[in-house]
């Protein structure tokens, strides 16, 4: 199997299934002399895990991550990248395959299985093997390592749509999101899904979402304007992530309904600099940075893993129902706050590179 990495001078490479023995990745094209700790990887990857709360799977996973080459321990304790390859490791402990012997020959409709099947002629039905989410913990993992390549950008993601329901603008308050299990901006809103999501999850179904991943202090310059844009590189790391259909920029798909007048960011002068008016282009111009926060969002699909029968075949041919038993997150887009984070930074981290190889150390 190719194509399990992701970047190009900062570049990260995940391995690992779901019911594997471990998971992990390498993380080439890392700065030497950058201060790093398992401790402040493992934060990322907390807010990722499994099991935190009855919104998401129960399958109970520590998600310890174990920082194996790549780093120089130093005499106060602290570690230091040494500019090598940084490979990670995170354990399986709890997955339950007996969980899916039911499957085996079975697609799951909405699933990778038949057209993973129809690849590669071999499928890992436990839990999806390379198609099934758990991936995305070394993406996390990875993502750690890409914010310390890019200091004095602040990057946040929150929940802020649970099916049709969106979050009140008036009131979206970051400090909110870490108040609750949803990743939620608003307050009011945050009660609301939990009524909703109960519900849903007592049902044994499933609802989709949109996540939304805001980068700061990210100067202008960055990307470029044909086939590296800054905002293309954005949609592909999203669109990597499990179960994302849908990306958008800035204003996004909202831009086809408005016009020209509506839609461009004016510019005025301000005391520091070029000053613009409003920011529907999500801080990116032309695949190129424009100094604004980067703004972007992107849609996950219900969780295809539902205690409703549905049609399907199997490996051979047979019509049957199929109803998928386990532990399964009746709403995948709760987990994909932090994933998106990870990718976005793994992104700008890429891009500041590939900019201060091309530009120097002007306008980094």
């Amino acid at each position: 199997m190719s194509q399990n990495s992701f970047g190009q001078l900062f570049r990260f490479t995940t391995w690992g299934e779901s019911h594997g023995r471990a998971l992990g990745c390498v993380v080439d094209g890392c700065p030497p002399n950058l201060e790093i700790s398992e401790a402040e990887v493992q934060s990322y990857l907390d807010k990722r895990k499994p099991g935190q709360s009855k919104f998401t799977t129960q399958r109970k996973e520590a998600d310890a991550v174990q920082i194996l080459s790549g780093v120089m321990p130093q005499d106060d304790g602290t570690l230091l990248t040494t500019g090598t390859p940084i490979s990670m490791m995170i354990e399986n402990t709890d997955q339950r395959s007996k969980d899916y012997s039911d499957i085996a020959r079975r697609y799951r409709p909405g699933h990778a299985d038949f057209s993973y099947d129809a690849k590669y002629g071999i499928r890992d039905y436990r839990g999806g093997g390379r198609s099934s989410a758990r991936e995305t913990a070394a993406r996390v993992a990875a993502g750690a390592i890409a914010r310390k390549v890019i200091p004095g950008v602040s990057i946040r993601g929150a929940l802020v749509q649970m099916g049709p329901h969106k979050v009140n603008r008036d009131r979206f308050d970051w400090n909110s999101v870490n108040q609750n299990p949803f990743f939620c901006p608003d307050p009011v809103a945050a009660e609301q899904w939990a009524e909703e999501l109960n519900r849903i999850r007592k049902a044994g179904s499933s609802v989709g979402a949109v996540i939304e991943v805001v980068a700061e202090g990210v100067p202008a310059g960055w990307g470029a304007p044909v086939y590296s844009k800054l905002d293309q590189d954005i949609a592909s790391a999203f669109m990597s992530i499990n179960a994302v259909k849908g990306v958008e920029i800035g204003n996004g798909f909202e831009a086809a309904e408005i016009t020209g007048e509506d839609n461009a960011d004016q510019i005025r002068m301000g005391n520091e600099g070029p000053r613009f008016l409003s920011n529907k282009a999500g801080g990116i111009l032309g695949g190129i940075s424009s100094g604004q926060p980067v703004v972007a969002r992107f849609a996950v699909k219900p969780t295809s893993s539902i205690l409703t029968p549905r049609q399907s075949i199997t490996a051979d041919g047979d019509e049957v129902d199929v109803m998928t038993k386990g532990r399964h997150d009746p709403c995948v887009g709760i987990r994909a706050v932090p994933i998106g984070e990870a990718m976005m930074a793994c992104v700008l981290a890429d891009h500041y590179l590939r900019h201060r190889g091309q530009i120097g150390e002007r306008n980094i």
